[in-house]
């Protein structure tokens, strides 16, 4: 496994790594992994199912990519 050294960390935000990987009972290594890890993940893809609000109920059962592929044919 690789050895990530990372040097000039304002102390500040040394405290506030501290404090969390406290509060998530990690130490500061693991939670410099886990927050890496979360930043870099690949993002989720949304569908417009997904979406909250107005217009859900319409988009429920219809393909979106076929959807857009009749509008632009028309």
């Amino acid at each position: 496994m690789a050895t990530l050294n990372v040097k000039n960390l304002p102390d500040t935000l040394y405290k506030k790594l501290k404090a969390r990987a406290k509060s998530e009972r990690r130490s500061v290594a693991q939670e410099v992994t886990v927050l890496l890890g979360a930043a870099l993940a690949e993002p989720k893809k949304l569908s417009i199912l997904d979406l909250e609000g107005l217009g859900k109920e319409i988009w429920k059962g219809v393909d979106a990519a076929d959807y857009v592929a009749r509008e632009r044919d028309s």
